[in-house]
This record gives structure tokens, C-alpha cells and sequence, in this order.
């Protein structure tokens, strides 16, 4: 069964970079045709789809947060991760990584197994 496990600082200072990583245990995250994506919900809010990178290293990333998000991956390890850049106040949130099976990319129910989220606060 697979598992994923979010790492990573709990605390960032605005107009830091947010780096995340994913550990994914029990799949590989180049096994076709999963794809991995990293999810949000600030307080408050509602889940907020980040962006996901394939199988094949391909990444897909939300049109509002394309300017300053990325998605990578380390498969010797099988993590993947999220850099979020130029933070603000707004971009506390709980952080997810999940697997996504099929459907479209930005839709929550495509995602079968979730991390357990870790929270991030910004602040100086």
C-alpha cells in the first residue's frame, strides 16, 4: 500500500522559498501512469491544487502559482518536491502530497492516497 509523508520546515519568513519534499513508500513514483501533486488549504479555505509531476517527470502547475511554483522529483529516492517561492502571509497553509491515478489533474477526488499534510506558518 502506498504511503506518502510531507517534509520540511513548519516556519518560512516572508519572501523566503518554501521547499517541501514527499517521501512515497510502498510505489515508485515512476511507476506508469501515476502522477504526484502537491495539494493546500490554508486556514479556513478550501483544498487548493498546487501541481503534480508525472511518471515521466512531466509537471502541470496551477495557472495562479505557475509564476513562482515548482515540482521536481529525486527517484533514487522516490520523493518529489515542492519549491513555492517569494512567500507571503497567504501562503500558510497545511501542505499535502498525493497520488493522483487518473482523472484531471487539478480535480481532489482523482487523488486516491494523500499525506498527512504538514502546516506551514509564515511569518518573521
Amino acid at each position: 500500500q502506498v504511503q506518502l509523508q510531507e517534509s520540511g520546515p513548519g516556519l518560512v519568513k516572508p519572501s523566503q522559498t518554501l521547499s517541501l519534499t514527499c517521501t512515497v513508500s510502498g510505489g515508485s513514483i515512476t511507476t506508469s501512469f501515476y502522477s504526484w501533486g502537491w495539494i493546500r488549504q490554508p486556514p479556513g479555505k478550501g483544498l487548493e491544487w498546487m501541481g503534480v509531476i508525472g511518471y515521466d517527470g512531466t509537471t502541470y502547475i496551477s495557472p495562479s502559482l505557475k509564476s513562482r511554483t515548482s515540482i521536481s522529483r529525486d527517484t533514487p529516492k522516490n520523493q518529489f518536491s515542492l519549491q513555492l517561492d517569494s512567500v507571503t502571509p497567504e501562503d500558510a497553509a497545511v501542505y499535502y502530497c498525493a497520488r493522483r491515478l487518473a482523472g484531471p489533474v487539478g480535480w481532489l477526488t482523482a487523488y486516491d492516497f494523500w499525506g498527512q499534510g504538514t502546516l506551514v506558518t509564515v511569518s518573521s
